[in-house]
């Protein structure tokens, strides 16, 4: 691929899937209401993330290291809070 066309889609790409997710993060900050949030899927989908960081890392991809580096805080304060959740509502 065009070096140019690929920064020229990596970046757009970049910036949207990782803005996608400040709605759901600041929702579940705000109203530490995480019924709706799979504990195993959101476990899975954080690993995903630190794996897309890892090897964007690895090729040397500012696109996609930006947008995971991001990506991996706010997946991981939503994991943070609903592990939180769980262990709340697990107690006698």
């Amino acid at each position: 691929m065009n070096p140019d066309l690929s920064i020229l889609l990596g970046y757009p790409a970049a910036f949207l899937t990782t803005v996608a997710f400040v709605p759901q993060a600041w929702q579940s900050w705000r109203t530490r209401d995480l019924a709706g949030i799979s504990l195993p899927m959101y476990t899975l989908f954080t690993l995903g993330v630190a794996l897309w960081l890892g090897y964007g890392i690895a090729i040397s991809s500012p696109p996609i290291i930006a947008a995971n580096s991001v990506t991996l805080m706010l997946a991981a304060l939503v994991l943070w809070l609903k592990v939180s959740q769980v262990r709340r509502e697990a107690r006698p």
